[in-house]
Formats: C-alpha cells, structure tokens, sequence
C-alpha cells in the first residue's frame, strides 16, 4: 500500500491543488453573485455551464491526448483553467461567468481524466482498490479544503481569485516533473442508453435523480446561505457540510449494501434523503447546528448513491460489459448534474430560497419511489452474485469510474477464484 502511494505521490499532489482549487472557485462564484445580487436563474444557468464543459471534456480529451502526449494536455488545460478563474475578476457578469466556467468544466474535466488514467496505469490489481479509496479521500478532503479558503480573502477583491489561480498552476509542478513514464491512453468505450435501461432502469434513473439533487445542492448552497445571511465562515462550512457527510458515509452506506438487497440501501438513501431536504429547513429554525448537521446527513445519503447506482447497474450486466456501461452512467449522471442547478435556481426565483431543498428533496424522492416500483417488476440478483461496492465522488470522469469498475471485476474475479479453490 505505502509503495504503491509513494509511486503516485506526484499525481496526489497535482490533483489535491486542483481540488483545493476547484472548492475555492465553486464557493467563491456563489458568494460574489450573491453580492453582485445576480438573479438566481442566471446564476443557476452560470453554474450549469460547468458541468456541461464538464461532459464536454470527459469526452473530447482523449482524442486530444493521443495526439499530444499527457504531460502537454495537462499543462495546458491547467494554464486554461488556471487563467480563467482570473476572467471572473475582471469580468463580472453572468454572461461572461457562464463562458469561462463552460471551459473551466471541459479544462477541469480534462485534468480528471488524465490524472486518473495516470493513477490506474501506476496500480497494479493488488493495490488499485486502496489507491481508488485514497484518491477519494484526496479529492474530497481537498475539495473541503478549498472551500473553507474563502475565509482568508474578501470575496469582493481579486485576491481570492488569484489564490484559486496560483493553486491550479502549482498543480502542474508535481506532474511535470515525475519521472514515470506517460500510460498506454485509450478511449473509453460505451454502450448506448437504450441497452443501459434495458439492463437496469433504477441505475439510470438513481443516476439522474441523484445527479439533479447533488448538482442543485453543491453548486447553489453558498448562494442560499448568502441570501440566510450567513457569515462567510458559516457558508463555507455549509457548503463544505454535504461533502464531509459523504465522506464519513460513504464506505458505511456501500459495505451495507453487500450485504443487502441493494435497491433496499438505495431506496432508503433515496427517500431519507429527500425527506432530510424537505424537512430540515423548516425544522432547523434559526438553529445553525441543526441546519448544518441536516445538510451534513444529506450528502451522507446523497452522495453514495453514485456509487450504489453503479454497483446495482453492474449487478445486472456481463463482466464484459461493465467498464463500456460505466462511460454511459458518467454522462447519465452528468445530464443530472447539469439540470439541477438550473431547476433549483428557478425554484428558488419562484419560491424564495426554500426552493433549493424542494428541488434537492423532489429529486432524492423520485429515486426511491422508483425503486420502489422497480422491485415489484423484477426480482432481487442474489447476494451471492452481487458485486462488491466500491466508493468514488459524485464528480468521478469516465476514467475513475472506469477504475472502480475494474476493482469490482477483479474482487468478483477473486472470489470465485477461492470458491473454486475450496
């Protein structure tokens, strides 16, 4: 385990300053529009503008990398992103913010999939599983991290902006100057989304419903806590709250599910969750704790159903056809991501701020109504032939996705090695 993390300390590195980066810029946009009092359609469409770059990206690095080499792609989109958060600054419109985070999202996007292509070509089938958790907790961790950053500048001045530039460009210091050799890179294969459905309809949908809910929740919570009036350290820790809950539920959630019906650990996420977000706020009060903590359970809730909506969708398919199904549930998942900070953003226009967690609860609730349906339409795979969960963000390329499919194939692969041993 240690060896294979000193090998990959470079790549650690460089993704955990792209994370702190990334967490930065996220809360630090909502708060400025907040304080630009940009109407909060415009910034839900800014916000959305990301996560379509985001799909962009996924899909078209690959062709750039094969032609160029990793360590150039890598520079370069770091230089992109690393100058575009500094246009936000110097531009201060919705319009002009919608643009560069369309290309902040394909940049970001880019870098993922590079690093993580890197991370799995350095592991071996003893050490992938480990390295995958310890990439989980570096881009959480890091992502945390960032956010609280915005204590230390005014978000009014450029200085916060700098700091988020300064951090992405450091990033590329540790990859540019490892001496591993660049990985074999190839496209990631797919299957189309009528297979997808076909093969499991509640992963399809658990990916839509959960990508709408966290999308909505992690891109507009600083401009619900701005629009509370919450101090600037209390809206970092709001916003950072969904994430620590995730973090700390994640492996709980998933090692339940092994040894359950999954679609039971899913629709109970599911319905909990929604039934957090439609509740918390009005029995918060004007209590923060209770507030945090009801956010906090949430992401706990919310954001392992990525990774269940894989595992379930993978117990109804062939080995053969796992890792091209896991490209088509990243970009399933990214559909989801996109619309939700633009319907939440609407809502909240419409309803006033409680809008966010009608949009976040509806969404957690459509999943695990519909789970509930599905398993009246077909019977539950066997625990013996289930899968082994495995944790990744909500935020995961196709590449990382891709990854943990692997390490389910292998401990399957495993097991049925020492059954047939025994």
């Amino acid at each position: 385990m240690f060896p294979a993390i000193a090998s990959t300390w470079a790549l650690l590195l460089g993704v955990a300053l792209i994370m702190f980066g990334n967490g930065l810029q996220g809360t630090l946009l909502g708060v400025r529009a907040s304080v630009e009092e940009f109407d909060t359609t415009a910034t839900g469409l800014v916000m959305t503008c990301y996560f379509v770059g985001f799909l962009a990206g996924s899909v078209v690095t690959s062709r750039i990398v094969r032609r160029v080499g990793h360590v150039r792609v890598f520079a370069a989109l770091a230089s992109v992103a690393s100058a575009a958060v500094l246009v936000h600054a110097l531009y201060v419109t919705p319009v002009s913010w919608g643009l560069v985070r369309l290309l902040t999202g394909f940049c970001f996007a880019g870098l993922y999939v590079i690093a993580e292509s890197w991370l799995n070509d350095r592991a071996t089938n003893e050490t992938r599983g480990a390295l995958l958790s310890v990439y989980m907790l570096v881009t959480l961790g890091s992502m945390i991290g960032g956010q609280l950053l915005i204590n230390v500048g005014n978000p009014v001045s450029f200085e916060l902006f700098v700091l988020a530039s300064i951090l992405v460009s450091m990033a590329v210091v540790p990859i540019a100057l490892t001496a591993t050799p660049a990985p074999e890179f190839a496209t990631p294969t797919s299957v189309s989304m009528r297979q997808l459905y076909r093969a499991s309809p509640l992963g399809v949908v658990g990916m839509v419903g959960q990508g709408v809910a966290n999308g909505a929740l992690l891109s507009l919570s600083a401009v619900f806590a701005q629009n509370a009036g919450f101090s600037l350290a209390e809206t970092a820790w709001f916003a950072s709250a969904p994430l620590l809950g995730g973090l700390l539920l994640q492996w709980p959630v998933g090692r339940l599910s092994d040894f359950l019906d999954r679609r039971h650990v899913l629709t109970a996420s599911a319905l909990g969750a929604g039934a957090i977000a439609l509740l918390v706020n009005h029995f918060a009060g004007d209590s923060m704790v209770a507030l945090m903590v009801g956010v906090g359970l949430f992401g706990g809730l919310s954001l392992p159903q990525y990774s269940l909506c894989i595992a379930h969708t993978n117990d109804h398919l062939q080995p053969a056809q796992m890792v091209a199904a896991s490209s088509t549930l990243v970009l399933v998942s990214g559909a989801g991501l996109a619309v939700g900070p633009t319907a939440a953003a609407i809502a909240m226009d419409l309803l006033g701020d409680h809008g966010l967690f009608l949009t976040i609860g509806l969404g957690e609730l459509g999943v695990g109504l519909f789970a509930l349906y599905r398993m009246t339409r077909r019977a539950a795979v066997p625990l013996e032939d289930q899968g082994q969960f495995v944790a990744m963000s909500a935020r995961a390329s196709p590449i990382a996705t891709q990854v943990a499919v692997q390490v389910m194939q292998e401990q399957q692969e495993l097991e049925e090695l020492e059954e047939g041993a025994a």
